[in-house]
């Protein structure tokens, strides 16, 4: 097969065959095939789509590219759990306690952050010791014998989806979602868990601006689910304002052990506990949706959840002080106060905005090989919805550079819209199956 000949394929709009994909991706593998000509088809993909057949032969080459995990050692029902990305959204954190405190294996394989968006893995770095490059077999064993484990990416899952990632990146082809879905349904299916769930952002501190097309995203996602025999479910959550009312890697750390000690409530626990409730039904523990919200909010009541975090951060070799005395993780130089500049009302705190203002003070990466600083970030003081006068503290920033932080301030001061009040968008908008939408009570369509 030519390249050329390929990419004329889909330029034409018409369907790719099962053997001229798998020699495709062959293709990739050798070399063969030069960037140009990924890049050509990658583009061709954005404007043409793709059916269902070829989403499905296309995900199953990128799952193979690599090794596969073998998680059928551990008991039960495991259920791979999965954010799209967002600002202040330390859900996993929260989550992952939560369902493995009532026996449910949670085996997490996670990235590092990128951008405005935070990466599980730098989060847990902030606290002294913890290791996160954890061989399979002990991830496995840990897993099995305490149901949670929190871990890097192995270099050799799914080594396709990072050539095209990195093409789609300077293509202007990343928001395809064809490409999103197989990109990220291939290393769900390479962990190997049983089921799958997918917390789909949408708005400004999102990858998904446009709740239309995160349900679009959520039904392809779930429909390659289905072609693999993974049931795949996707709840549609808000990130038009940060989820947490930290940003920042030990700040979000921070806020998750107060969450599960019972000391804090807030949009990042609603969403932490409907993404758990959501497991428990996958998992067969539950079938009904309020009796599992019900046990999950226990868990946090009964302190389950937070002796689970406990133990887990022991057995990775993590300093438990900073579990037992959360405030450790509070170290950062100077405080810098960001102030209403009117009175009125706090209508919006942009996302996208706020974790630029992290950003800034050196939070997160714009490169791969860029160093954090884990120590700084942002603290939400009020949320939007709340009346202020002229000089309320609205937010506080923890910085370690003066200058970094008054600039972190100036992005800061204009994610802050105040005026006369606006409507609050619902946290949860909808929950995605491969056949259907069911659009919360709370969703105006």
């Amino acid at each position: 097969m030519h390249a050329s000949d390929f990419i004329a394929t889909k330029r034409d709009g018409k369907e790719h065959s099962r053997e001229s994909i798998r020699a495709w991706f062959q293709m990739i593998h050798t070399g063969e095939a030069t960037d140009d000509q990924i890049a050509a088809w990658l583009m061709a993909v954005y404007l043409r789509g793709m059916t269902e057949a070829e989403l499905y032969a296309i995900t199953d080459d990128m799952v193979h590219s690599g090794d596969v995990i073998d998680l059928s050692g551990i008991p039960g029902i495991i259920v791979d759990k999965h954010s799209t990305g967002g600002v202040g959204d330390t859900t996993t954190l929260v989550t992952g306690p939560l369902v493995a405190s009532l026996g449910i294996p949670f085996a997490k394989m996670s990235g590092r952050g990128l951008g405005h968006t935070g990466g599980t893995l730098d989060k847990l770095a902030s606290i002294p010791g913890l290791r996160t490059e954890l061989q399979e077999e002990e991830f496995v064993d840990q897993v099995r014998r305490m149901h949670l484990a929190v871990a890097g990416q192995t270099g050799t899952l799914v080594p396709a989806d990072k050539k095209l990632y990195a093409l789609r990146d300077v293509t202007a082809t990343i928001d395809a979602i064809p490409l999103i879905a197989s990109s990220i349904m291939s290393k769900k299916l390479a962990v190997g868990a049983d089921k799958i769930l997918l917390d789909v952002k949408v708005g400004s501190g999102a990858f998904m601006q446009d709740p239309d097309r995160a349900i679009e995203l959520a039904g392809t996602m779930a429909k390659i689910g289905a072609r693999f025999s993974k049931e795949t479910v996707c709840l549609i959550t808000a990130m038009e304002e940060p989820l947490g009312d930290f940003v920042g890697n030990a700040l979000e750390v921070y806020e998750a052990i107060r969450i599960l000690r019972g000391e804090k409530e807030g949009p990042l626990l609603t969403v932490s506990i409907a993404l758990a409730a959501e497991e428990l039904i996958l998992a067969d523990k539950e079938t009904n949706i309020e009796r599992a919200t019900e046990r999950v909010r226990a868990q946090i009541a009964n302190g389950a959840a937070y002796k689970k975090f406990l133990e887990m951060v022991q057995e990775q070799d993590g300093d438990t002080s900073f579990v037992e005395k959360p405030e450790k993780l509070r170290k950062a130089r100077f405080q810098i106060p960001v102030k209403a500049e009117k009175d009125g009302i706090i209508e919006k705190i942009d996302a996208r905005l706020t974790g630029e203002a992290a950003l800034e003070l050196g939070s997160g990466r714009l490169k791969k090989d860029d160093v954090l600083d884990l120590d700084v970030g942002i603290e939400r003081k009020l949320r939007s919805g709340t009346p202020v006068q002229k000089g309320d503290v609205i937010a506080v920033l923890y910085a370690n550079d003066e200058k970094r932080g008054a600039e972190s301030a100036k992005i800061l001061q204009s994610a802050i819209t105040i005026g006369e009040g606006a409507a609050q968008k619902p946290l949860i908008f909808a929950k995605v199956t491969d056949t259907d939408v069911f659009y919360t009570e709370s969703a105006t369509r």
